[in-house]
């Protein structure tokens, strides 16, 4: 995989970039990134990439030509078809599924925006997606095409060092995840559940389902209304139910 990231600022990236599990990744040649400030593609002599919004109005808009001609310039560089996505408040809300999917191309190009948005004609005829991470405003994209990018190549083969990480994760199986032990067996009184020390695998698992429902239905019940339920996960959650009354 390839990633381009348009931004006005590349520097907010290296600390992300250069650390834990994205560094490795790129140490072991699973991905490659470039940075791209698309104010220098901007025709302006003063290098300017906004202007004010037509018909009025509070702030400044993200002009189409620096972002025309970045977009250009970094396709022409490859021979992969790309997924264009501008991050922006106003897109699909991003989730685990999303990841997963985007995780499967070769090529994807994030654009960051600033200011009170982009010019209408970047989202018609240069992006292919829109992401929001959250129903909330940042100062720019920036943040969230981090969280992209982290998202989508810890997905990527061989980037986990246990492959059976990913797809036991929070929302990769529509659940959220069972709880986690480790050791000490009993630290300060508070002791690991029994069955996890039973060496019972078959036990643990139906234990470590159970958890998972049992803390969705707790904590995110509109995931359960996403998901069909295999008959004895719809099983354990009639029980679940029944107790909670």
């Amino acid at each position: 995989m390839h990633i381009d990231v348009l931004t006005l600022f590349p520097e907010m990236f290296s600390g992300v970039m250069g650390s834990s599990i994205l560094k490795k990744a790129q140490d072991k040649n699973k991905f490659t990134y470039d940075l791209v400030n698309f104010r220098d593609y901007s025709q302006h002599k003063h290098q300017k990439v906004d202007d004010y919004p037509y018909g009025g109005g509070a702030g400044m808009v993200l002009a189409p030509q620096p972002i025309f001609d970045a977009v250009e310039a970094v396709k022409s560089k490859r021979t992969t078809q790309p997924r264009i996505i501008l991050m922006c408040p106003q897109g699909e809300t991003y989730t685990q599924k999303k990841a997963e999917e985007l995780a499967e191309e070769d090529h994807l190009i994030l654009i960051c925006g600033h200011y009170e948005g982009f010019d209408e004609r970047i989202r018609s005829h240069v992006a292919s997606d829109e992401i929001s991470i959250g129903d909330y405003v940042l100062t720019g994209g920036e943040l969230g095409a981090m969280v992209v990018m982290d998202s989508v190549i810890r997905l990527l083969p061989d980037v986990l060092g246990n492959e059976e990480s990913a797809p036991q994760d929070s929302f990769s199986t529509g659940l959220l995840e069972h709880p986690h032990y480790t050791r000490p067996a009993n630290f300060r009184g508070m002791e690991v559940p029994e069955v996890l020390l039973s060496g019972d695998h078959a036990k643990i698992e139906a234990w470590r389902k159970r958890q998972a429902l049992e803390r969705t239905y707790e904590r995110r019940k509109d995931l359960l209304l996403k998901k069909n339920l295999s008959a004895d996960l719809q099983c354990l959650l009639n029980e679940l139910q029944n107790e909670k009354k």
